[in-house]
């Protein structure tokens, strides 16, 4: 028996891990009425970072805000809805209990019930807008804070092959941005400069050939800040976007080499990207690639750009497969900002 038992199969989806205060209303899992998003990032550029307590006090700000806006502009009523669906893990601690606290108040106000959601299914779940996920799946989630190959061979179903054992790919980019002067979050900056540069200083490709599919960036990082720093001492002149070419090399070298490896040992009928980082271009060049030259039968799924990044029409597709599977959550829900996919 479903638990959607309206006319339409609505729900309220609520995103608020980090940065961006996101509400949106989903419809049949696969179809966005609304996805409003409150983004914090000129709040955060001039601490080269996101600060946890800034993040809170606009979460506070925006998320009523934002529940009114994706309800009108969905032209949906509470009264319509069959749930709730919030991010509960992981992510920043206060901000997650904002976006907890609304959601729990909206759905007592309204009879509705608690749909609990991991933040990084949502980032997979997004690849359900541009088409049906077919399983098994292979997905990589590559974003600030995370770079993980899943394996799932069904639906709500989440087996880690490969992590990385360090720096998170996304981080590694904000933090080599960082020393190159550029304006955080400095991912898309990089990425566009790589296209005008190339491969010159060869940085290394770490545990690309080890017999796994962990990751790691932090000796990339270090050699990429020990370049520049040497450089500078020498007083000698860098060729900025040859480094940026460079790094991004690098990177993209280790996580596709990594993917295409996994999905060939693991019987998969797509591959997903997905999280921040899958808005790079390079990559998702790269990628398309590597999939049409090497595996036949396989299709490559990258969400649109804006939902590669935080919002809550992904927790809300994320939300429907919990639903369906009768995961619910009471009023004593709590945050858990180290949640994975081995606590689900």
């Amino acid at each position: 028996m479903t638990f959607f038992n309206k006319e339409r199969k609505l729900l309220l989806a609520i995103e608020s891990s980090c940065d961006e205060t996101s509400v949106a209303v989903i419809e049949d899992g696969a179809k966005i009425l609304s996805n409003i998003v409150a983004s914090q990032v000129k709040s955060h550029q001039r601490f080269g970072g996101v600060v946890p307590e800034v993040a809170s006090r606009h979460h506070v700000e925006e998320i009523t805000l934002c529940i009114e806006d994706a309800l009108v502009e969905a032209g949906v009523e509470p009264e319509e809805l069959s749930g709730v669906g919030v991010t509960y893990g992981p992510g920043l601690v206060g901000a997650l209990l904002i976006g907890l606290s609304a959601a729990k108040a909206f759905a007592w106000a309204h009879a509705l019930p608690l749909i609990p959601v991991n933040h990084m299914a949502g980032h997979i779940y997004a690849a359900n807008f541009v088409e049906p996920l077919q399983f098994p799946l292979m997905a990589l989630l590559v974003s600030g804070g995370h770079t993980e190959l899943v394996y799932m061979k069904e639906t709500g179903s989440f087996e880690i092959i490969g992590e990385t054992r360090d720096d998170a790919a996304g981080e590694a980019y904000d933090k080599v941005g960082r020393v190159l002067g550029l304006t955080y979050p400095s991912g898309k900056e990089i990425d566009e400069l790589a296209h005008l540069g190339q491969d010159t200083y060869h940085f290394p490709r770490a545990m690309m050939k080890e017999d796994n599919y962990d990751f790691s960036f932090s000796g990339l990082k270090s050699s990429f800040i020990n370049t520049v720093h040497n450089a500078e001492q020498r007083d000698e002149k860098l060729i900025v976007k040859d480094l940026a070419a460079s790094f991004q090399a690098s990177v993209i070298d280790v996580l596709a080499d990594k993917t295409i490896r996994a999905c060939k040992e693991y019987p998969v009928k797509q591959l997903v990207m997905a999280g921040g980082v899958a808005a790079n271009q390079g990559l998702r060049d790269r990628l398309s690639l590597d999939v049409a030259k090497e595996l036949p039968g396989v299709t490559f799924i990258v969400p649109p750009l804006r939902l590669c990044g935080d919002n809550a029409a992904m927790i809300g597709a994320a939300a429907f497969v919990e639903a369906e599977k009768g995961h619910f959550a009471d009023y004593s829900l709590n945050a858990d900002p180290s949640l994975s996919f081995l606590s689900i």
